[in-house]
């Protein structure tokens, strides 16, 4: 976080999302050789407040990112279809495809997680 000025008064800048949804998959995780970190990369698929225009829910589909010990945790307790609140921060990023042009990303670096599903699952 930073801070800055503005007509005499301090004020905080912040970079703060936070989100509830469910992962569109099982989670799976990796160990990034460079820095033996654990990581886990998913999609958080978060329903919208309103319906198209056919009356239909319609969700946004999120990129997620977990480090260390909550990537660890993720991937022992979490499965496709749960739901969970993540709070953290946008990262923006560039990188060159394959076929040469200059692509875009947008994921959530999550800094707190909690299950939001009940304990007790209804068969």
């Amino acid at each position: 976080m930073g801070i800055i000025r503005g007509k005499g008064i301090w004020r905080e800048v912040m970079n703060k999302i936070v989100l509830i949804g469910r992962l569109t998959k099982d989670p799976e995780i990796t160990i990034v050789e460079e820095t033996g970190k654990a990581l886990c990369k998913l999609i958080l698929a978060v329903d919208r407040l309103f319906k198209d225009s056919n009356g239909e829910k319609q969700a946004d589909f999120i990129p997620i990112v977990f480090w260390d010990k909550k990537a660890e945790i993720i991937c022992e307790y979490m499965t496709k279809g749960k739901m969970i609140s993540v709070s953290g921060r946008l990262q923006t990023g560039s990188y060159e495809a394959s076929d040469g042009t200059k692509r875009y990303k947008a994921e959530v670096i999550v800094e707190d997680f909690q299950f939001v599903d009940s304990k007790k699952e209804v068969v």
